[in-house]
């Protein structure tokens, strides 16, 4: 494409982009307008006229323009125009009724926006970060852009469990959690809906969710002042179980994982073995079983899968030394590499 090479400056303000330029061929020369002047200084305007960059018009009236090539582009996107006037607040009202019937959030902001931010500024696999997640718009963005281009994006989202005075949806995020389900409803029923013709690869679209709380194992007070065997007794007899009340084994399971260096997005599988739930980590690098009685078919069992660590409750060997024993030699005889019970 050609573009002007006219600049912004005038004389009195930049008088070193007013000059004359010449066609080499013709002979003719060119003056730029006193109220704007070249867009170059006279240096660089001499090494794009040698390098066959500047189109000299046909005409002794018209106006000299510069070559523009597609390698000079740093992206294929037009940048954003000054003013958006296709995407309202509005849209984003209108969606928020669309999904749930009713007015559940103020003021949402339109996912049509997000989407051509997230366009403009990530590839078909980047991941998103919203640290103000509110209704979810961001999600609903991602997951239709990668429906309508094919995109492995990612979201995470963060949302503070602010009430809403709801009785349905009792916090803000629960709001974002359940806009997330809908849309992904929403997108599994238009495709049913829709005839695919080369269709790539079928997308994920699940997620999962997390929320911060206190390690599911007990802390042990060290602070027991000296001699105070009633504080020590009291703490000895709380840690016979150290896992506190309540917590899931999935709670467990994403904390070890944590722990041991893999990301909340690994890949976790679960599996049976010599008849108790195991948890395969990133492909069997690493297998947890939180099963409260443990026996020596399933360590075996685990052994000989070969994973790199194996993770156990501690209370599943309570009262059996022998079993706990035997796990140690079993998993070294496989060679792996940490045995840990928690």
């Amino acid at each position: 494409m050609s573009r002007s090479l006219l600049g912004l400056a005038t004389k009195a303000q930049r008088p070193n982009l007013h000059y004359s330029i010449q066609d080499p061929k013709t002979g003719r020369a060119y003056e730029p307008p006193e109220d704007t002047g070249w867009r170059y200084s006279v240096d660089r305007m001499r090494s794009l006229i040698e390098a066959h960059c500047i189109l000299f018009p046909s005409k002794p009236d018209g106006r000299p323009r510069e070559k523009k090539f597609r390698s000079d582009l740093q992206t294929e996107f037009v940048a954003f125009p000054s003013i958006i006037d296709d995407v309202f607040t509005a849209d984003g009202t209108a969606q928020i009724r669309e999904l749930f019937g009713e007015d559940v959030f103020d003021f949402p902001k339109p996912s049509r926006l997000l989407e051509r931010l997230i366009k403009q500024c990530t590839d078909e696999d980047g991941i998103i970060l919203d640290i103000f997640a509110g209704s979810g718009s961001t999600a609903q963005a991602v997951l239709e852009l990668n429906k309508s281009d094919g995109g492995h994006r990612k979201f995470i989202l963060v949302q503070l469990p602010e009430p809403t005075n709801r009785k349905d949806l009792v916090t803000i995020a629960e709001i974002t959690k359940e806009r997330v389900r809908r849309v992904i409803k929403k997108i599994a029923k238009e495709k049913q809906e829709t005839l695919a013709f080369n269709e790539k690869e079928s997308l994920d679209r699940g997620f999962r969710v997390f929320k911060l709380a206190e390690s599911n194992l007990k802390p042990w007070n060290a602070d027991v002042p000296i001699g105070d065997a009633t504080i020590l007794e009291k703490q000895l007899e709380m840690h016979v179980s150290h896992l506190r009340e309540g917590r899931t084994s999935d709670d467990l399971l994403y904390e070890i994982l944590l722990k041991s260096g893999f990301p909340l997005t690994t890949k976790v599988e679960t599996v049976t073995l010599a008849g108790k739930t195991v948890y395969s980590v990133a492909d069997g690098a690493m297998l947890i079983c939180l099963e409260r009685d443990l026996t020596h078919e399933v360590v075996k069992a685990m052994a000989d899968r070969k994973p790199e660590r194996v993770v156990c409750l501690d209370e599943s060997f309570a009262g059996n030394d022998q079993l706990k024993a035997n796990a140690v030699q079993t998993m070294k005889a496989k060679g792996v590499t940490s045995f840990k019970t928690v």
